[in-house]
């Protein structure tokens, strides 16, 4: 840590309510942050980090509450903020691959020259200046399609740098870059410090924590937990307050899975050439969670062993005979079914009917010689609904009509159709109320308990420790850990499962890490 004393607050958040709908997000949030410190905002997924962070800059209004910077509210609008020196780096970053990285940084503030043209000589020194100022070796005429991701996400983050006078808030911001590029984003962060930008770093990881904070904020559940100087809370004190949530009765009971052979087999699977292999069985009725940090690689192997996404080198199985790497049609008419974290644009059609949505995987058996079997495609599509309990008046009311645990049942029953021997599920309550979730567990244990092997990713902890029998931690694209049957219930089972997601030693023995 720099040696100076921070100087007086530049922000100052207080009583700050949100909520979407009926659900509360934030409640009573008072936080104040100053210029020269970073401030770690930890928390769970889904504890309110990224709601409080948009607040902050603009993006989101309050329900109560106001935010100050230096005094002057500054929570009316994205323009407020950014005039008051608030920048934003969220953790979906947006370039324009098709301009330069000089017309990237300076999108939307060009420079230009006395005749009114662009004055690109100007703005391509000085991206160069900058680039060097912050230790990367890079030609500011590159265009941005021609460097990698972790690298486009650096250079992003120099672009709203160099707009944070006084505040800069980070999402998230090494959930899609390398070991060797957060190390450079330390180095970003470290000179904004000395330029006495206030920062606030949301993230996970321990080791990032440490590496940058000077005080540690924790979030659960939409309310701050703690507020320590770094030097003063020990990352067992960071990890117990991130976690404690009860699961009350939300989860149906499971019932034990099938003792047969594995349904699915995963064996020697990298997703890249630098990734560490996955291998791994599931059973039929067997509810297996995937658990790990924003970026760990749950989406890209759910994918890959779906077909969607090409994978290095490995194999995938089911029922002992190997799937076509790459082959969805095929994976689809063995028994696979793949539920996406975004249903609306890769689950349901919105602008389509529930019975054509439910069509849409299974064509050819509802089809004759051609033509479209609409009354054998309803019994289909009616039972299926049936089975996830959806609330739609009728099969031909509009997906786009229906509310978000609806539109969810419907992307889950839409598979229904045929027999289902592995459901693959990708974050499946994204999204989806506390009612329709409770629905939505009760099917996805049916489904267990009537033979089916279900393979789950998920970000959210109750989620993962109420339904999964077993429990893989996923880190840097490979299996950080397991949590056996017999495991998934001990008290200390959330602080083992962020430990191993965060790369720290584990207190129970005998899990691998």
């Amino acid at each position: 840590m720099d040696a100076y004393e921070p100087l007086p607050p530049v922000v100052k958040v207080s009583g700050i309510h949100k909520a979407f709908g009926r659900i509360p997000v934030l409640t009573g949030i008072n936080l104040e942050l100053r210029r020269g410190e970073v401030t770690a905002l930890a928390g769970e997924n889904g504890a309110g980090k990224s709601t409080l962070l948009k607040i902050i800059a603009g993006q989101l209004r309050t329900d109560a509450g106001t935010v100050e910077i230096e005094g002057v509210d500054a929570s009316s609008s994205v323009r407020a903020a950014r005039t008051a020196g608030v920048a934003i780096i969220p953790q979906e970053l947006a370039p324009v691959l098709d301009l330069t990285v000089y017309e990237n940084i300076f999108l939307g503030h060009e420079r230009k020259t006395k005749i009114g043209t662009l004055d690109r000589q100007s703005m391509r020194v000085r991206s160069n200046d900058l680039l060097a100022e912050f230790g990367i070796a890079l030609d500011s005429g590159t265009k941005m399609r021609h460097l990698s991701v972790a690298i486009q996400q650096v250079v992003e983050i120099i672009k709203t740098a160099i707009d944070a006078k006084k505040v800069l808030l980070l999402d998230e911001p090494t959930s899609a870059i390398s070991k060797e590029e957060t190390q450079q984003l330390y180095g970003i962060i470290h000179q904004l410090k000395r330029r006495r930008v206030a920062m606030v770093y949301t993230t996970h990881k321990m080791e990032e924590i440490r590496a940058v904070a000077d005080r540690v904020v924790v979030m659960r559940d939409g309310y701050l937990t703690r507020d320590e100087r770094i030097d003063d809370i020990t990352d067992d004190e960071i990890v117990s307050s991130m976690i404690g949530r009860e699961l009350g009765d939300l989860f149906p009971p499971k019932s034990s899975p099938s003792v047969d052979e594995p349904v699915l087999n995963v064996r020697e699977l990298r997703i890249d050439a630098q990734t560490a292999p996955v291998s791994f069985d599931v059973r039929p009725g067997e509810i297996l969670a995937l658990a790990g940090l924003m970026g760990a690689g749950r989406t890209e192997l759910l994918e890959a062993i779906m077909g969607v996404r090409p994978y290095h080198s490995g194999r995938v199985s089911l029922n002992g005979q190997a799937l076509g790497r790459g082959m969805v049609r095929e994976a689809i008419r063995r028994g696979l079914a793949f539920v996406p974290e975004d249903r609306k644009a890769g689950g349901a059609v919105l602008s389509m009917s529930v019975l054509d949505n439910v069509m849409l995987p299974h064509l050819n058996n509802f089809s004759t010689v051609g033509w479209l079997n609409r009354e054998r495609a309803c019994r289909s599509a009616s039972r299926a609904m049936q089975t996830v309990r959806l609330g739609a008046p009728s099969l031909s009311v509009e997906a786009g009509h229906l509310s978000g645990g609806n539109q969810q049942k419907l992307v889950l029953g839409k598979w229904l159709t045929t027999e289902v021997k592995v459901l693959i599920l990708n974050e499946p309550t994204r999204g989806v109320d506390i009612g329709a979730r409770g629905e939505i567990y009760q099917v996805i244990v049916d489904l267990a308990r009537a033979g089916m092997a279900v393979v789950m990713a998920s970000s959210d902890m109750a989620e993962v420790l109420g339904l999964a029998h077993r429990i893989l931690v996923i880190r840097d694209k490979h299996i950080a850990g397991e949590i056996r049957q017999s495991d998934v219930a001990a008290p200390d089972v959330q602080d083992t499962i962020l430990r191993l997601a965060a790369g720290l030693a584990t207190r129970s023995n005998g899990l691998a890490s």
